[in-house]
C-alpha cells in the first residue's frame, strides 16, 4: 500500500451502528464532544463500547436505549474526545529513568549547571558516580558546551557523566575520563564518534555519539527490578498526560520479555509498539506479539546518524557554524545493507534514525536499494520509516511517497533547535528542515512523535508545536518557515490516524469507528478550535485503552 491511499483508508460514512448490540454495552461515554477523527464527519455525542470495542457512536438518546445495568457511564462533562493519542516516537525506559537519575532540563547557563552538580554530589555516597541528562546549551549564554574544567571544580575525584538533553553528546569530568582511558593528548577518535579537543589537543570532556561508550559503565549495573520499576514509571506518567499508545525505540532485546510480563500485570497502562535496537545481535529473535495483550515487537532501530545540536547530524555540505565539520556516519553499508534485506524478507519493519540531509540522502537510497533488489515472489507493505527526518534536501522530500517511506517526525524538535538550526544549517538549507507541511503536500504521512525524555513527552506541546511551530513562549526566528506548520485536522492524524498506520493498525485504532480498539483521549477543551496558545493549558481528562480506564480526571471536575 502506497503512503497516499491512508488519505482513503476511512470512508466518510455514518459511524452509528445499524443494529442493536444483544448484549449492553460494558461502558458508555457520553457529556462532551466526540470527535471521530472521521474526515468530514461532524462531532458526535456518546460513544458505546463493549469487550474492548467500539459498537456505537452517534446520539446519547440512541445509544441510551442500549445502557444495561452493569454498563459504565462516563460524563466528560463538557470535555472534548479524540481518538487515542499515540507518541510514534519514545524511549519509555528512559521516561522512567529520567525520574531517578539528577534531572538538568531546566538548566538555563553553565554557573547554574555546575550549582546544580556541586548540590547533587555533596548529597551521594562517596563512592557512587554522579550521573545526570537533559542540560542543552544552546539557549545559555556564551552558547558554549560545559567542559570537564567546569565539573573538576565541584565533583573533585567523583566522576562524573552529564549526558546532552539530544542524547547524543555528553560531558564527563576528568575522573571519568581517566577511568576510562582517554586523558591522553589526541586520542584515538572511534568510529562514528568523536572526543572533542581543546587547542592542545586534550579531551575537552565532551563526547559525541560512539564516543560515549567509553564512559557507559561508570553508571553502575541495573538489576531487573530497576528496569521494570523505570518502564512501569514511564507507562504511568504517559498515561496520565493523555496517551494511550506508543512506538517504543531502541529496546534491548533482554527487555522485551519483561516488557511483555509487566504489561500482562497490568503494569503498563498502554498499548506498546516495540522497535528493538537493531545493533542487538537477538534482535530479530525476540520479533512478535505479546498473545492477546497489549504489547508488539516488529521493528528493529537503526542508526545513520547523529543529532544536530551536538553536530552529529551528517550533513552533505559542512556545518555553517564550523567550516569543515560535516558530522558523523554511524551506519556502513555492510553490514547495514544485510540487516535491510533481512529485515525486509521477515517483514521486520526498520525504523532508521537520519537527522541530517545526507544522512537522509543514505537512507533513502539504501531502502529503495533493498526493495528493488527483494525478491520474495509477493506484494509487499513494509511501512519503513526515517525517525526524526529532520533535514532533507528538496529533491528527497518526493522520494518518500514514492518509496512508500514513513517520516517520523516530533514537532517540538523544530521549536527548541530554532535557538541554534539557522547557525548550524544557514538559511539555504532552512527550506528542507523540519518540512511537516511539504512532506504532505507530496503525499507522505507523517507519524508524530516527541523523542522522549529528549523532549517533555507532553502531547500538548506537540500538537501545538505541529500547528503554531513557535517556541512555548508563541516565538519564532524570522525564517523559521511558518509556512511548514499544518492544520489541526492535520496534527490530529499525526497522533493518532497516521501513527496507527505506521503500526500495521489503521483498521483498529486511530479514528472513532464501530469496530475499532476503544482507544481515546479527552482533554478539557477543543484543541481543533481553540487559540493555538491555549492548547498548551488544556488538561487531560480521560485515557482510555481497549475500553479499560487508564486515567480519569473527570470525577474532579
Amino acid at each position: 500500500m502506497r503512503l497516499a491511499s491512508v488519505f482513503a483508508i476511512v470512508s466518510v460514512t455514518t459511524v452509528l451502528s445499524a443494529c442493536q448490540p444483544v448484549d449492553p454495552p460494558d461502558m458508555i461515554i457520553h457529556g462532551g464532544s466526540i470527535h471521530t477523527g472521521v474526515d468530514g464527519a461532524p462531532p458526535a455525542e456518546a460513544v458505546s463500547i463493549r469487550a474492548g470495542r467500539i459498537v456505537a457512536v452517534g446520539a446519547m438518546d440512541d445509544l441510551i436505549e442500549d445502557f444495561g445495568g452493569r454498563t459504565q457511564l462516563i460524563d466528560l462533562k463538557g470535555a472534548h474526545l479524540y481518538p487515542g493519542f499515540t507518541d510514534a516516537h519514545v524511549h519509555l525506559r528512559g521516561i522512567g529513568e529520567r525520574e531517578t537519575t539528577l534531572d538538568l532540563d531546566e538548566i538555563s547557563s553553565i554557573a547554574e549547571l555546575v550549582d546544580v552538580v556541586a548540590a547533587a554530589s555533596a548529597e551521594l555516597p562517596a563512592d557512587r558516580s554522579l550521573i545526570g541528562r537533559g542540560w542543552i546549551e544552546t539557549h545559555w549564554p556564551g552558547n558554549r558546551f560545559p567542559t570537564r574544567q567546569d565539573l573538576d571544580a565541584v565533583t573533585g575525584d567523583r566522576p562524573a557523566v552529564l549526558t546532552r538533553a539530544d542524547g547524543h553528546a555528553l560531558i564527563a569530568n576528568t575522573a571519568a575520563l581517566q577511568r576510562a582511558g582517554i586523558l591522553t593528548p589526541n586520542p584515538a577518535q572511534p568510529d562514528g564518534g568523536r572526543i572533542e579537543l581543546d587547542a592542545d589537543g586534550m579531551p575537552t570532556g565532551m563526547l559525541i555519539d560512539n564516543a560515549m561508550g567509553a564512559v557507559a559503565g561508570l553508571a553502575g549495573p541495573v538489576d531487573e527490578t530497576q528496569i521494570a520499576d523505570a518502564y512501569e514509571m514511564g507507562a504511568r506518567r504517559y498515561a496520565s498526560l493523555g496517551w494511550t499508545s506508543v512506538h517504543n525505540m531502541s529496546v534491548p532485546s533482554g527487555d522485551i520479555a519483561l516488557i511483555n510480563r509487566l504489561s500482562d500485570e497490568g503494569r503498563l497502562p498502554l498499548r506498546i509498539f516495540n522497535a528493538v535496537d537493531g545493533e542487538d545481535p537477538d534482535a530479530f529473535s525476540v520479533m512478535g506479539a505479546s498473545e492477546g495483550g497489549l504489547v508488539t515487537t516488529r521493528g528493529i532501530k537503526l542508526y545513520m546518524d547523529g543529532a544536530l545540536g551536538s553536530r552529529g547530524a551528517l550533513l552533505a555540505d559542512a556545518y555553517s557554524d564550523r567550516p569543515g565539520e560535516t558530522g558523523l556516519q554511524l551506519a556502513r553499508p555492510q553490514p547495514t545493507k544485510d540487516i535491510l534485506a533481512r529485515a525486509y524478507d521477515e517483514d521486520v519493519q526498520v525504523a532508521f534514525h537520519a537527522i541530517g540531509d545526507l544522512a537522509n540522502t543514505l537512507t533513502l537510497d539504501w531502502m529503495g536499494e533493498t526493495f528493488r533488489e527483494a525478491d520474495n515472489g509477493a506484494e509487499h507493505d513494509p511501512r519503513w520509516r526515517i525517525e526524526h527526518a529532520q533535514i532533507i534536501s528538496a529533491a528527497d522530500i518526493p522520494r518518500f511517497a514514492e518509496l512508500g517511506v514513513i517520516p517520523s517526525m516530533q514537532p517540538s524538535h523544530a521549536i527548541g533547535d530554532l535557538y541554534f538550526a539557522p547557525d548550524r544549517l544557514g538559511d539555504e538549507r532552512l527550506e528542507g528542515a523540519y518540512a511537516w507541511r511539504a512532506l504532505i503536500d507530496a503525499g507522505a504521512i507523517i507519524a508524530g512523535g516527541s523523542d522522549a525524555p529528549v523532549e517533555q513527552g507532553d502531547p500538548r506541546i506537540e500538537f501545538y508545536a505541529a500547528v503554531a511551530r513557535k517556541d512555548l513562549t508563541g516565538a519564532a526566528g524570522p525564517d523559521w518557515r511558518p509556512e511548514q506548520k499544518v492544520t489541526r485536522e492535520e496534527a490530529l492524524k499525526m497522533f493518532t490516524l497516521w501513527p496507527a498506520y505506521a503500526a500495521f493498525r489503521e483498521d483498529d485504532l486511530g479514528t472513532i469507528e464501530v469496530g475499532k480498539l476503544a482507544d481515546f483521549t479527552a482533554f478539557s477543551a477543543d484543541i481543533l478550535t481553540i487559540p493555538e496558545a491555549d492548547i498548551l493549558t488544556v488538561e487531560p481528562v480521560l485515557a482510555v485503552v481497549g475500553g479499560a480506564v487508564v486515567h480519569d480526571a473527570t470525577a474532579a471536575n
